[in-house]
């Protein structure tokens, strides 16, 4: 037995151990604790930001993009998000404990059910140090122990928040293992990590297409995929124009690196002539590259050409795939072939269309009239998230505290035995 696999069993043994602990621990504690730990990072926000340049400058090194450089980055500006995002978990409901039904059976049994922890949640990601926090937050707040790996290119800076949280679980005399962050950049550690059925309930993969399929792989525990983003938006013959460029911009280039993005554009060839200069102009001017179909290249002779690739890239940069379809069920066609069931929006004033795409389109967030980029756990109330599941089982779409649980039945009885 490797060093490596020791180090990763002892990890889970331990993780195992705080979790029964953690199942029950007050609703009040877990929120003081959170409390605590938001005010406890914005106080060490200069040794973050220090542990954090280590990480950068090693990433400016081997040539990181810059869209995973910016995900990296922890400003002050960063760091108060997280602190904020940490008190909005904090005061969201406790659903530990919480009944979902009751109802009596003919035989006079009390029967219903009531969430609970997963127990052991193990999460593998890349480059964002401040999924280290919103996970650990999440699955506190949810009664978890949390595994947490994230990459190598970030692990001073996780590193350093382990500190932090450490330190606050400690004045809570709550176990270090409540939360831990692997200390190694082996990838060994990585499928090691992934053989812990006896520990670890779930894992949760967090990056590009190679790592999850990777995870898939090698897991002998159930994964919840956050696969890729190739996220689209059409746009509706009875489209509002202006709103409709306002919404792409924003999509695509608010934050390019992130998942939610909008990756392909598809028009109603009956305005495309009109509505794709407008567009292009704008996208133009914030830096964004064409590439489209060949209607698209007839009327914008600027883009590139559009391969079969293309259309199901999750580019994560200021790079755009625009399509010219017939109508709304060559839209929807498109959709079911080439997207990821990340998210996708329909721009329209016509209530019919917009309700047929809703029905008949099963990404994990559907939108009608509003940018890609409102599928995020924050903008829907869910205070943080720990991942947008791309995998139906058993959840999908951003993952918060509910998400984070799951339900066991309880039966009352006086003295009922079954014939």
């Amino acid at each position: 037995m490797t060093e490596i696999r020791i180090k990763m069993e002892n990890m889970g043994r331990k993780a195992r151990q705080a979790a029964l602990l953690l199942a029950k621990t007050p609703t009040d504690v877990k929120n003081r604790l959170l409390g605590s730990l938001a005010e406890s990072i914005l106080q060490n926000a200069d040794f973050l930001k220090s542990e954090n340049e280590k990480d950068l400058s090693y990433s400016r090194s081997i040539g990181l993009s810059p869209a995973m450089l910016e995900r990296l980055t922890l400003s002050d500006t960063s760091l108060a998000g997280i602190a904020r995002g940490i008190l909005e978990v904090a005061a969201l409901p406790d659903p530990v404990g919480n009944v979902l039904s009751m109802g009596r059976r003919p035989n006079g049994l009390l029967v219903g059910k009531m969430r609970i922890p997963l127990g052991v949640v193990g999460m593998i990601y890349e480059s964002r140090p401040n999924v280290t926090v919103d996970a650990a937050a999440l699955c506190l707040k949810s009664g978890n122990a949390a595994i947490l790996r994230g990459g190598s290119e970030a692990i001073n800076s996780n590193l350093a928040f382990a500190k932090i949280i450490d330190e606050v679980l400690g004045k809570f005399s709550l176990p270090e293992s409540s939360v831990q962050v692997v200390p190694m950049t082996d990838r060994e550690a990585v499928y090691e990590m992934l053989q812990l059925e006896e520990f670890i309930d779930v894992i949760i993969p967090r990056g590009g297409e190679e790592l999850i399929r990777a995870v898939v792989r090698d897991s002998r525990i159930p994964v919840i995929k956050h696969y890729k983003g190739v996220c689209h938006v059409y746009v509706d013959e009875d489209a509002d124009m202006d709103m409709a460029v306002r919404i792409i911009i924003n999509a695509k280039v608010q934050r390019p690196g992130v998942c939610n993005a909008l990756e392909t554009l598809l028009v109603h060839e009956k305005i495309a002539r009109k509505f794709l200069p407008l567009a292009a102009e704008q996208l133009r001017t914030a830096g964004v590259t064409l590439r489209g179909c060949e209607k698209t290249r007839e009327i914008l002779s600027e883009a590139e050409v559009a391969t079969e690739d293309d259309w199901q890239r999750e580019y994560l940069d200021l790079i755009m795939a625009i399509r010219v379809v017939d109508d709304l069920d060559a839209a929807i066609a498109h959709i079911e072939k080439y997207g990821s069931l990340h998210t996708e929006a329909i721009i329209t004033e016509n209530y019919g269309r917009a309700q047929r795409f809703i029905q008949e389109v099963n990404s994990s967030a559907v939108l009608v009239n509003a940018s890609t980029r409102f599928n995020d756990g924050f903008e829907l109330g869910l205070g943080a998230e720990i991942g947008i599941s791309t995998t139906k089982l058993h959840a999908f779409g951003p993952m918060g505290l509910e998400e984070l649980t799951t339900a066991k039945f309880i039966i009352y009885g006086n003295g009922q035995v079954r014939a």
